[in-house]
């Protein structure tokens, strides 16, 4: 570029969008300091990248913990079996809301520093049932157990999030993608989560209950301002037509854990091959149904042996042929993940495997002839 040319405007500028914008994190990182956890993810994912979580921070730094501190008009605090409803604010909550907003500002700041707008930007939560199982009344229940508290609790998640996602598009001035993480809704339709006494179990939640406050939380993501909203759930057996029915753009899986796939793959089977049939024809009827999936095959700790790129992409190409899909498919309907968050993963790994999930997307997108 000619001096004469050169901008005047040190504001950031929009990014073009590349092949590599398809893939992202699914949220937790390792380490204790955002702003390098943020430079790292913006560095690596200028496509997508997300705000941080760090859980080794411990208390409020957790799923829950963070996504507690956004709830409007409520407050948790911290006792030795976990999380409980709060009279009123009080340290716990603060840390929670603290270092919520000091990943903010590292995001904030590492997109700064890079210079360029992203083409969207992300953040986590977890959703509504995942957050009711995991914070008690002060009863010592799980909130899910009060049809009024949960109720409460998913407006008040609702409220948060709209004052969340206009913060990060005002701060980013890009589209904010909302993931909703629901990896104990399994445990709640199985009805096998325990009871404070440890000797029972809660009662499983009706499908019908579970779908319309996922729908309500989907609804109320979309309300606050997100461009596009994703329900995860990494569990080997995720409701996947529950969660399809509840309206998402994409759903997230972790395509190796799948219907006990990974256990499967030890005896010999291939990836895909150990998937369920009945999970097959879930994904199959999401993804020909216009919902995006967002495809885990990166491994989310450090590999035991070399993960060489053909290798990692096998589930997703052998996934697109069991479903009758074109492998064209994987570059505009599917995003790249790690396979769940990266909190157990060495920092060198964390980066690596950030890196390759861009490397994934860019190949679906222009296929070595290998493949």
């Amino acid at each position: 570029m000619s001096e004469t040319s050169a901008p005047t405007d040190a504001s950031p500028v929009a990014r073009e969008p590349q092949p590599g914008d398809r893939a992202t994190g699914l949220g937790s990182w390792p380490g204790t300091e955002p702003g390098e956890a943020a430079r790292t993810i913006v560095g690596e994912l200028p496509g997508l990248p997300y705000v941080p979580e760090l859980p080794a921070r411990g208390v409020g730094a957790d799923m829950v913990g963070r996504t507690a501190g956004l709830l409007v008009d409520l407050a948790v605090e911290v006792w030795p079996s976990g999380y409980r409803v709060a009279r009123r604010p009080g340290g716990d909550h603060r840390r929670a809301v603290e270092l919520l907003a000091r990943d903010v500002d590292a995001l904030d700041e590492a997109l700064g520093e890079a210079g360029a707008t992203p083409p969207a930007v992300k953040c986590q939560v977890a959703g509504p049932w995942t957050l009711a199982a995991g914070v008690e009344l002060r009863s010592g229940h799980r909130v899910l157990t009060d049809r009024g508290a949960l109720a409460e609790f998913a407006a008040s998640l609702g409220e948060g999030l709209r004052t969340h996602v206009g913060e990060l598009t005002r701060r980013t001035q890009a589209p904010v993608v909302v993931q909703i993480d629901e990896p104990t809704l399994p445990a709640v339709l199985a009805g096998s989560l325990r009871t404070p006494s440890g000797y029972g179990t809660v009662g499983a939640v009706p499908g019908a209950e579970a779908r319309t406050l996922l729908a309500g939380a989907v609804t109320a993501a979309r309300q606050a301002g997100a461009a596009e909203v994703v329900v995860h759930c990494c569990h080997p057996t995720p409701p996947l037509a529950l969660i399809g029915a509840t309206g998402p753009d994409a759903v997230a899986v972790d395509v190796g854990a799948l219907g006990g796939a990974r256990d499967a793959q030890r005896s010999g089977a291939g990836p895909v091959d150990a998937v369920p049939k009945d999970v097959l024809d879930a994904l199959g009827e999401l993804w020909e149904g216009g919902t995006e999936l967002w495809l885990g095959i990166v491994p989310s700790t450090d590999p035991s042996a070399g993960a060489e790129l053909g290798d990692l992409a096998r589930p997703a190409l052998d996934l697109a042929d069991r479903l009758g899909f074109d492998r064209a498919r994987l570059a505009d309907r599917a995003v790249v993940t790690p396979t769940c968050g990266l909190a157990g993963a060495s920092p060198a790994w964390a980066r690596r495997a950030t890196s390759t999930t861009v490397e994934l997307a860019r190949a679906f997108a222009d296929p070595p002839d290998s493949w």
